[in-house]
């Protein structure tokens, strides 16, 4: 799950939708359309209600919006709609903040992504911004931030995290503080230092500053901090290196510190104890998975006790106690984290509150991103309501992270995509899924894509996909596939390729557009996006393993969809869920032609067989696949020969010995797929084919040499592969998976391969060679011809039952004859299909001198021929066609034949019968 994904075509149907009226239909609660939809005049809209639109939008869309009409121009330009600016989710440099700094005079917050947006702040000229919140911002400068400082002297807020500041030193902090004196809130994260010239200037310079977080910090002076006695909230959480008995000594002399956060630390608890008992106005210190101080607590639960009102929150506390640090509020406890509560009864509560939520999401996030151990019973008792309530805040980035932890938290191996069942679980049963399905329905996108991510990683609980499904998520994910915006797109499209893996919820996918829209993703965007693109093939891949779906998946262009990332994208996470895609698409060749769709589709062999080439072995695993599936179309089989195929599948088969078990099989299965053809069979075995498969025929794994043991049967039936097999040492081989493996599949296509081998068609080609030769090979052959009879003999004899069989030699009643049938019948060998001259050949085995043979002939035509075989009907009409009627009664009646090989040609004969009578009426 893994996990972890323009605007011309909106303009014109935006602008279309001014010009005249139009149908608007209203989504119900769940997403649904409802039946009732009104005509609407897009003209006629008051100006304030055209501003509540263009509010919800973000400022290209709101950009191609206002192109539509001169009234909207002017009021898409109004001074509310750009007091507040999100350039996260899109690409902003200097040309795109020149383009927009005619709007932004009255400008006064902005969040960004990227250093390099940070570097085009200047550009908007936005001199009276008061709030700046940044993150991505690793490469960000000390020349950068002092430029930014030096542009926007008014700035009140600066946070950048949380991503470590690993370029910014404590010139830039100063540059900070001499320019922005009004500042009153400063959070960085992973600042190399903060020495005491710099924090000294912010306690000189900024006499308003009065929130202050030193994050992941490498250095931070103690002493310093001290001198902001304007500082009334401090955080130093993950910071590891700070002096501890200075800290608590000099931090108590802040004369309106109320809370501070010493959150991941190695803070000891004598110096909590410190701060509790003489920093006076101190209300609350947060000490989340400090381990010393959850030791102590352990050990003495009252450690703390005396602390007169105030609370020391560790990951053991209950969080119910924040009421007590404000007793003349009257707050009930699940309102804690309701700022509504709190701001009109008690500004410093509220301002606490604010501040705390903020403080719990950072470090619930870092929490969730290293997951400690021992961490679960903090998760499911209470982290995960915590969370939750988060969710709730009326401050957005709050509800992002806390959004941001809920998908996090639940992880425990990115790579194989595992999720503790228990907290996802936990999740459910607290409401969270209606919650962040509520989330991404909002108009905000960066809490869509927040929402959406949550959502994908939970739905990899398959009892929680179902929740999710229940509560009309996949309607809600669809339309956030829609999306502009890449990063709602990527993580919807997530959520779809994880919910697409249940059977349940594919058809309810396609229901909902789901296979549309993934399909229009892979062309919205240009192939370097691989998050984007790699989930939406992904995600088409798991529909496609679904015979109606597939169906779907081929008629909204996916089947050019796929071709097209397989022939271009060259990130190996997108062209392994593309090759695997088309492997699903080619799957379903007996039910629908999507399998000559994706052959005759320009392009899609050469891509395949070049991508069997890559250096990555899930890419090489899947474009076997997808070849193996398309051998099974004729015209296919020639194509992919024709491009190269036979000589990179056996490159393949050659390389992959020490592969995985998957590409090995997939890799025979492909030769094996192409095999069928006599002229591809040649090439094979002149190519170095036969050794490799051999190889591979050893596996102790049933797939890998079952498939291996079908490749050779497929080339053992001409005789020049036949005599390289023998030369191989490949009798040993297929006699021990013959009389050994656990595959009855397996078995059968050994026991023919050796049928084929010393039927007779070998012996002269085995003479010619051995002239060169002295006589070791003649003797050789006829000694491997004695251990294969010998074994194939034994594998026919371990379906018979004296006891039946004799009754069925016995008895004229059909009952008897079905009784032997349904005994020995290989449900597998129902799928084989035989060509013509396959047929022929165990025709003419029938009338074999040898009795072995002849029993093994009849027991295979039985497999090819028993009703409710998938090619059935087929066999039946090939051997009508050979008159073969007359050999097998001649068979069943033979005084020399086994009566395993006269009841088997018995029931061949009743099988035609059966076939033939279905096809008169």
């Amino acid at each position: 799950m893994t996990r972890r994904v323009r605007r011309r075509t909106c303009r014109e149907r935006e602008g279309r939708g001014v010009r005249g009226a139009s149908r608007v239909v209203s989504a119900g609660p769940e997403g649904e359309e409802d039946a009732a939809a009104v005509e609407v005049d897009w003209r006629a809209l008051p100006d304030d209600t055209v501003l509540q639109l263009f509010a919800r939008l973000n400022y290209r869309d709101r950009a191609n919006m206002a192109s539509a009409c001169r009234a909207w121009r002017a009021l898409g330009s109004s001074p509310c709609l750009w007091s507040t600016l999100d350039l996260r989710a899109h690409r902003y440099d200097r040309e795109v903040a020149s383009s927009l700094a005619s709007r932004c005079g009255s400008l006064r917050r902005l969040r960004l992504r990227g250093h390099e947006a940070a570097e085009a702040v200047p550009g908007l000229r936005a001199r009276g911004l008061r709030e700046v919140v940044a993150d991505g911002c690793r490469g960000l400068t000390d020349a950068t931030l002092a430029v930014l400082a030096a542009r926007h002297e008014d700035l009140q807020s600066l946070q950048i995290g949380p991503d470590p500041l690993e370029h910014i030193s404590s010139d830039a902090l100063r540059h900070v503080a001499l320019c922005c004196s009004q500042l009153r809130r400063l959070r960085l994260s992973g600042l190399r230092e903060a020495d005491a010239d710099a924090v000294g200037a912010l306690a000189r310079c900024c006499p308003l500053l009065e929130d202050v977080a030193f994050l992941d910090c490498g250095t931070v002076d103690e002493a310093a901090l001290a001198g902001i006695h304007s500082l009334r909230f401090l955080s130093v959480a993950g910071c590891r290196s700070l002096k501890w008995a200075t800290a608590s000594t000099s931090w108590t002399q802040l004369p309106s510190l109320i809370a501070l956060d010493v959150s991941r630390t190695d803070v000891p608890p004598s110096a909590v104890s410190r701060l509790i008992s003489h920093a006076k106005t101190l209300k609350l210190i947060c000490t989340l998975n400090c381990i010393s101080v959850e030791e102590e607590q352990l050990h003495n639960p009252a450690v703390f006790s005396n602390s007169k009102g105030k609370v020391v929150l560790t990951i053991n506390s209950d969080f119910k106690t924040f009421e007590t640090m404000f007793p003349v509020v009257d707050v009930k406890a699940h309102e804690v984290f309701n700022q509504c509560s709190w701001s009109h009864k008690d500004k410093i509560a509220g301002d606490t509150m604010t501040w705390l939520e903020w403080i719990l999401s950072q470090s619930l996030l870092r929490i969730a991103e290293s997951n400690p151990q021992g961490m679960d019973s903090f998760w499911l008792q209470k982290g995960t309501a915590l969370l939750l309530r988060l969710l709730k805040s009326l401050q957005e980035d709050v509800q992002e992270r806390a959004a941001t932890a809920l998908a996090t938290f639940v992880v425990m191996d990115d790579e194989s995509a595992n999720v503790d069942p228990a907290r996802s679980e936990a999740v459910m049963q607290n409401g969270g899924i209606r919650m962040l399905l509520d989330l991404a329905r909002c108009s905000r996108e960066s809490a869509q894509s927040e929402a959406a991510k949550a959502i994908a990683n939970l739905s990899v609980n398959t009892k929680v996909a179902k929740a999710v499904a229940e509560e009309g998520g996949i309607t809600i994910l669809t339309n956030l596939a829609k999306s502009m915006n890449r990063l709602v797109a990527e993580e919807a499209a997530g959520g779809l390729w994880n919910l697409s893996v249940g059977e349940d919820h594919k058809a309810a996918i396609a229901v909902s557009g789901g296979i549309k829209a993934l399909v229009d993703l892979i062309f919205r965007w240009p192939a370097g996006t691989d998050g984007v693109l790699e989930r939406a093939a992904g995600a088409l891949a798991n529909l496609a393993a679904d015979d109606k779906c597939s169906l779907e998946v081929a008629k909204a262009g996916g089947v050019h969809a796929l071709v097209t990332l397989a022939r271009s994208c060259k990130l190996d996470g997108v062209l392994e869920q593309a090759a695997r895609g088309l492997a699903n698409l080619a799957a379903h060749g007996d039910n629908n032609d999507n399998n000559a769709a994706v052959g005759q589709e320009a392009g899609a062999l050469e891509a395949l067989v070049q991508l069997t080439g890559s250096q990555n072995e899930g890419v090489r695993q899947e474009a076997a696949g997808a070849l193996w599936n398309l051998s099974f179309d004729d015209r296919n089989r020639e194509a992919i020969a024709a491009v190269g195929g036979v000589e990179a599948l056996v490159a393949l088969v050659q390389q992959c010995l020490n592969a995985s078990e998957g590409l090995q099989e997939r890799a025979a299965g492909a030769l094996w797929g192409l095999s069928v053809s006599e002229a591809n069979s040649i090439a094979i075995g002149q190519g170095g084919g036969v050794a490799p498969l051999l190889t591979l025929a050893r596996s102790e794994v049933e797939d890998v040499h079952e498939t291996a043991a079908g490749a050779l049967w497929n080339l053992a039936f001409y005789y020049g592969n036949a005599l390289r097999i023998v030369e191989e040492g490949g009798v040993p081989v297929l006699v021990k998976i013959c009389s050994s493996s656990g595959s009855k599949m397996a078995r059968f296509m050994s026991a023919l391969a050796l049928a084929y081998m010393f039927d007779g068609r070998m012996d002269e080609v085995a003479l010619v060679g051995a002239s060169s030769d002295s006589s070791s090979k003649s003797v050789n052959v006829e000694g491997a011809r004695r251990i294969a009879f010998k074994h194939i003999e034994t594998f026919v004899l371990t379906f018979s039952d004296p006891q039946m069989f004799s009754m069925a030699a016995a008895s004229s009643a059909p009952a008897a004859l079905s009784h032997v049938a349904e005994a020995v019948f290989i449900h597998e060998a129902g799928h084989l299909r035989c060509s013509r001259s396959e047929i022929g050949r165990f025709v003419a085995m029938l009338r074999n001198p040898s009795p072995i043979l002849r029993a093994c002939a009849a027991f295979a035509l039985l497999q090819f021929t028993i009703p409710g075989g998938r090619h059935a009907v087929h066999h039946a009409g090939l051997l009508q066609e050979a008159g073969a009627g007359r050999v097998l009664r001649a068979a069943a009646a033979a005084t020399t034949a086994s009566i395993e090989a006269k009841i088997f040609a018995r029931i061949v004969l009743r099988n035609l019968e059966h076939h033939q009578s279905g096809t008169s009426t």
